[in-house]
């Protein structure tokens, strides 16, 4: 019979959010562990409280409970789908109606449906900032960050001196089975275990320093190796240096997402990069040699004669590498013809016979 968690923390189906959590607070300090030591049934009853308010407490899970579950003895709605309890399942266990049926046609009726993995750590996000010209060879950035790390005076386990059992919930396996009637027959669904976070194991004498969660939150720091030719925006992914999981499951990852500085004297387009260089008409009309910079350094460039304005010169091989290739992207050129406004009156003579001649 599917449990009623309105009757279980003594409130009416129209109880508001306030009722819910005030009822729950009462209950849980009159029912607390602390108060009834060696009280299985006390320890029982504290733990029905505390599924009851899971649901009732979060707005989604009672909507989802009011509409599958059985109303139980307060004779309000009977239970949904021809007889399917879904009050044991919470918000999560299923993602949605797409995942109630993937879990009665994945494994056929009677069959289990998917399993929950043990709760890893957090993930971490960082931003990191490098020059322009770090791009052209990758480089290794060493950052600050506050994270949880394994406690080690309990080696994770969140127990003194490392000590854990086996978890009573799920009897070591770190899964549970939860079971319900439905028209197409028994369906079962094996999930994380709460209670250890899907380790199997639970702190024989609880560690002080990590309050039991196997974890301590301390600044480390972390180098990140860049590789040539990322691009702003991008994102790297460390894998393991996220936050430790609790009870010795695995960290979580470190997200570092890369911001270039702008170089004034360049403009990239993917491996591309380009530039702008004003050149005397004179050297458009005769061609010349000039010095261009590049992320490479300075790298001199033929200029044909009769160059136009706006003409695109391409320098080979000048620009980014491409991540983890060993293509070079290439250099544009845009002339730019600077044409005097003034004239000496020996200049203004020689442009005066050169039109003549033209």
């Amino acid at each position: 019979m599917a449990r009623d968690y309105y009757s279980i923390l003594g409130i009416e189906k129209s109880a508001s959010a306030a009722d819910i959590k005030k009822a729950y607070r009462n209950l849980s300090k009159q029912w607390h562990p602390d108060k009834h030591k060696g009280d299985k049934d006390a320890e029982a009853k504290f733990k029905e409280i505390n599924e009851a308010y899971e649901v009732l407490g979060n707005e989604k899970r009672r909507k989802q409970y009011d509409t599958f579950g059985a109303a139980g003895g307060s004779g309000g709605g009977g239970q949904g789908f021809g007889g399917f309890d879904f009050s044991g399942f919470q918000q999560g266990d299923f993602g949605g109606f797409g995942d109630i049926f993937e879990t009665f046609f994945g494994g056929g009726a009677g069959g289990r449906g998917r399993t929950q993995r043990s709760q890893r750590g957090e993930d971490i996000q960082v931003r990191i900032a490098i020059e322009f010209a770090e791009v052209l060879h990758g480089c290794k950035k060493t950052i600050a960050i506050s994270t949880f790390v394994s406690c080690t005076d309990c080696q994770g386990s969140g127990s003194q001196g490392g000590k854990t059992v086996s978890c009573s919930e799920c009897g070591g396996t770190g899964q549970v089975v939860k079971t319900a009637q439905s028209f197409f027959g028994t369906i079962q669904q094996a999930m994380m275990c709460r209670a250890c976070n899907g380790a199997g194991q639970v702190p024989e004498k609880p560690c002080t320093t990590c309050k039991a969660e196997g974890r301590v939150q301390q600044k480390r720091e972390v180098t990140i190796d860049i590789p040539a030719g990322i691009d702003d925006g991008q994102t790297l992914r460390i894998t393991g240096e996220g936050n430790a999981g609790k009870h010795g499951t695995p960290a979580g990852d470190l997200f570092v997402i890369i911001q270039v500085k702008p170089d004034a004297r360049f403009e990239r387009h993917g491996n591309d990069i380009h530039s702008i260089i004003s050149i005397p008409v004179v050297d458009a009309i005769l061609g010349t040699d000039i010095s261009v910079p590049t992320v490479h350094g300075n790298v001199i460039l033929s200029v044909p004669a009769g160059t136009q304005p706006k003409q695109v010169l391409r320098m080979k091989g000048k620009g980014l590498p491409q991540v983890s290739s060993s293509r070079m992207g290439d250099q544009y050129i845009t002339i730019n013809i600077d044409i005097p406004q003034k004239l000496s009156r020996q200049e203004k003579k020689l442009m005066e016979e050169w039109r003549k001649i033209v």
